[in-house]
Order: structure tokens, then sequence, then C-alpha cells
């Protein structure tokens, strides 16, 4: 019986293949949907607003994001806290203990929190900067000029359309479409899989991660809106 549960959980939630379950998808959403309220609950509790960690985060966006590029090219080893999801668990389990930290020093020496955020995420990244031996600067330039040219149409309609004109929800829809742009990319150029059960599957019937482009704007805005309409929590938007 032991046996048999230690099996499922292994398969399941802690493990090295590639790709999500139906099962496991779930779970993992509760999960964040849990965290999520902790870190909104630890946001007030610390009087700080998650806006302002717009441009601090970014390293370790970096961080994680090319940590887990590093284990696909073979430059790190596989081991479960650099693939999915324990990379994200590890990311942001720095982030937080670092945002603390730097919250603390700020009241001991009143040097802002953001910037030591930024420092010391940056700091983290050097490692995985200095292991990318190769950068293929095609695909670079492709994901990067797909992305320009999704994101510059709601640039251009941000003045027309109420809910573009807050720069926060500009800013989280580009930040979506870039990941569209590197998935569609990856997948249909460069010989990449998608790991998430829906996209993985629209992908498989319309046979181009292209699909990518109007499931999230379709996903994102909805999101906005409802948040924006029916959310008056500073906080809660943030997050």
């Amino acid at each position: 019986m032991l046996d048999s549960i230690s099996k499922f959980i292994q398969d399941n939630f802690i493990y090295l293949h590639l790709g999500y379950t139906l099962f496991n998808t779930i779970v993992f959403g509760i999960i964040l949907g849990i965290v999520v309220i902790l870190v909104i609950k630890m946001f007030k509790y610390i009087k700080k607003d998650p806006g302002d960690l717009f441009i601090p985060l970014i390293p370790f966006i970096l961080f994680g994001s090319s940590a887990r590029a590093l284990v696909d090219n073979g430059i790190y080893p596989l081991i479960l806290w650099l693939v999915t999801p324990g990379i994200y668990i590890l990311t942001g389990f720095i982030t937080i203990a670092t945002l603390l930290i730097s919250i603390y020093v700020e009241k001991k020496t009143n040097f802002n929190y953001r910037y030591l955020m930024f420092i010391a995420g940056t700091i983290l990244c050097i490692p995985n900067i200095l292991f990318i031996n190769h950068i293929n600067w095609v695909a670079f330039f492709e994901v990067t000029g797909t992305w320009a040219v999704a994101s510059s149409i709601f640039l251009f309609l941000r003045n027309k359309w109420s809910l573009l004109k807050d720069k926060f929800n500009l800013s989280v829809l580009s930040a979506q479409l870039f990941d569209a742009s590197s998935t569609f990319i990856a997948v249909d150029f460069y010989g990449y899989g998608e790991q998430h059960v829906l996209p993985n599957a629209l992908t498989g019937l319309a046979g181009t991660a292209f699909v990518m482009f109007p499931l999230k704007i379709a996903v994102i805005l909805a999101a906005l809106y409802v948040i924006d309409e029916h959310i008056e929590d500073n906080t809660i938007k943030t997050c």
C-alpha cells in the first residue's frame, strides 16, 4: 500500500519526465491558488505594493527561465529542482525570501528594498549567464520580432480601449505574448514540445503552436476585465 502511494506521488508530483497530466495540472492549480492567497496576505502584512516589484522581479524570472533552458541543453543536470514544477518552487522560495530579507535590511538601513532585490536577483543570474556558451541569434530575433509585432497591435489599441490604458494591464498582456512567441518559435521551428495539457492538445489539433496567441489573448483579457471590474483591492489586483 505504501509502495503504491509512493509510486503515485513519484509519478504525478515528484518526477523528471517532461509534461503535465490533467490530474497534476488540477492539483498544481489548486496549490498555486492557495499560494497566491498566502502571498496576498503576506503583502498586506508587510504593507508593500506588489506593483512596485515589476522591475525588481525581472532578474528572478530570468534566473528561473535560464536555469530551465540550461537543463534542456544539457549544461545543468536533470534534477528535480531545475525542471518544472521544481524550478518554479525554487525560484518562488528564493524570491519571497529575498523580498523579506530586503525589507528587513531597508528597515535597518533605509536602503530601498527594491534596489536590494534587483541587485540580489542580478547576482543570482550571473552563474546562468556565464554557463551560456552559445546564443542562437536567429531564434532570438525570431522570438523578439514576433513578440514586437503581436504587442504592437495592443499598443496601438491602448488609447481606444480603456482596459489597456492601464500600463500594468498592458504589461501583463505583453509578458504573456512574449511567452506565446517563444513557445510558437520553439515548437514550430526548433523541435521543442509543449508540456501543459490544454496548450498541448490545442497545438496538436491546430498543427501549430501559433494557437497560443489567441488562447493567451482571450484568457488574459478576460481575466484583466474581471479583475478591473469586480476587484477593488489593489493588492489583489497587482498580485
